[in-house]
Parts: structure tokens; sequence; C-alpha cells
């Protein structure tokens, strides 16, 4: 990250690290910028997120932020068929769940993915009689896969939801806004989750350094029993052991990678690149 001018008393909350999250093994986590900061303070929540804030005292023209980690990824086979969306309806409503996997904080709006009649009735057309949460939720996704163009740049992190739906495209944060809406005025909890995928290069080239890219998912709660599964509307599939979980909120303005403040007006040019490779053992 560059300032054409050096700006001063820079704050920024990094959420780069990885959460312990079921299915995955973090080890050999390691978070470093360059310059180092003056202070730095790391946090836990409020959803499952790792923020790091980073304080800058003096000038800055130029910041490397690195992030490393080791991660075994175990996917969760659903064996067990998803409660019907019904059942699932009334659980949610009467889970007494606290806890940091309550599903709870997912069921209704939030800052970016506000409840939408739009995108609702869309939804609803997908809906039928005794249908399971996972069969509705697969459904919604080859929708969106199906009806939306994948166009990068097309849209911003800051473009709503609603416009993006109206457009029909965007990226995998537009496609997860649109899903967690959806599954949300249905009464389904879905969460937002920010992450990498590895994806692989073609049949006789070799792999791209810096090819793969910060992904975004949903989670979506089938009860109880099964907890969360993860969708992957983007691809069309459910969510697995290429995709790695980084932090997991309501939506993107809970779990984005970096945000903060400084003072100064200088433009800035923000570039980042990243890899994920696959670790096989002797």
């Amino acid at each position: 990250m560059r300032y054409a001018k050096p700006v001063a008393d820079a704050r920024f909350n990094l959420r780069l690290k990885p959460f312990a999250l079921p299915g995955q093994h973090v080890s050999q986590a390691s978070l470093t910028l360059a310059p180092k900061p003056d202070r730095t303070t790391h946090k836990a929540g409020p959803y499952l997120v790792n923020t790091m804030r980073a304080e800058f005292d003096g000038e800055l023209d130029e910041l490397e932020i690195t992030s490393t980690f080791t991660v075994e990824v175990q996917p969760r086979a659903l064996l067990s068929a998803s409660p019907s969306v019904e059942l699932l309806r009334a659980a949610a409503l009467a889970s007494r769940d606290l806890s940091a996997f309550s599903p709870a904080p997912y069921l209704f709006a939030s800052r970016i993915a506000t409840i939408d009649p739009q995108i609702g009735i869309w939804a609803q057309q997908e809906l039928g009689s005794g249908q399971s949460v996972l069969d509705l939720a697969m459904a919604l996704s080859l929708r969106i896969h199906r009806e939306f163009s994948y166009q990068p740049g097309a849209t911003k992190s800051t473009t709503p939801p609603v416009e993006a739906f109206a457009a029909r495209h965007g990226v995998c944060q537009d496609f997860a806004h649109v899903l967690i809406i959806a599954l949300r005025w249905l009464g389904i909890p879905a969460a937002y989750v920010s992450g990498y995928i590895r994806t692989l290069a073609p049949p006789g080239r070799e792999r791209l350094v810096g090819a793969d890219a910060m992904h975004a998912w949903v989670n979506v709660w089938c009860g109880d029993a099964l907890g969360w599964a993860g969708i992957d509307p983007t691809n069309a599939c459910l969510a697995g052991e290429d995709h790695v979980q980084i932090a997991v909120g309501r939506d993107y303005a809970d779990v984005a990678p970096i945000d903060g403040t400084f003072i100064g007006a200088a433009p800035q040019d923000m570039r980042s690149a990243v890899d994920v490779l696959a670790v096989t053992g002797e």
C-alpha cells in the first residue's frame, strides 16, 4: 500500500489471522507489517474474527502487510439430512444459544446485508413445501450462478447488494450478500465468510504465483445437530477442502481484511496477491 504523499497518525484494523473454526486447524500463523507499527493490540470478536489494530504515530508513505499460516482443512461430511425450512425457522427463533456459533446474530438485517423485498420475492420462488434448508440454499446458489454474471470491477466494496442484484452482475462479495439476504428473508440464519480459495492451473500449464484471491461465501445454519454448512454461490458448490475460512460475520463490514483512518488527503495505491499452496506430508 503506497500513498502519493506521507500520511500521519494512521490507525489500521487488520482481519487476516484465521479464526479457530470447526474443520480447520491453524498453525504457524504470522502477521507482519513493514514498517513496524508503534503499537499493536489484538482482540477476538465480536463475531468469529481476529483483529490486529496497528497504530503509527509518525508519517507513513508505504505499508507492506504479510500474512502467512498453515491450515489443515477437514470438510465436514453432511451425512444426515438437514431439517426442513419450517423446522429450522422455529429452531432459530427458539434458540437460546449465546456462544460464538449462535444463529441469533445472523438471522436479522445487518449494515450491508439489509432486508430487501426484491431479493426476498426472488428467493421465495425457490421455496417448496417440506424443502430442506440445504436443498433451498443450494437452489438459490445455483440460481445466482445461472442468472448473475461474474464481472470484476463492475462493483465496489461499497456497492449495495440490491444494486448488484438489479444489475445481475458483480463479484463473490455481491453474490454472498445476495444469498445472505435471500436466506434471512426466508427466516434462515446466514453468515458472511471471508477467506481464500485454492485454484488449480489448467492442464499442461504452470500455476501462476499470486493468482489466488480473497474470496467470500456463505455459512448457512442447519440446526443444532448439523451446525453451519458452507455454500459458495460464485462457484455453485458446497465449501470444501479448497476453501480456507479467515473470519465469519454478519456481512463484509464485520470481516473486511483492512480498514482504518489516517490524517491526510493523498491518493493511495493498494495491491494484493494471494498464494494458497497444498502442503503434502512426507
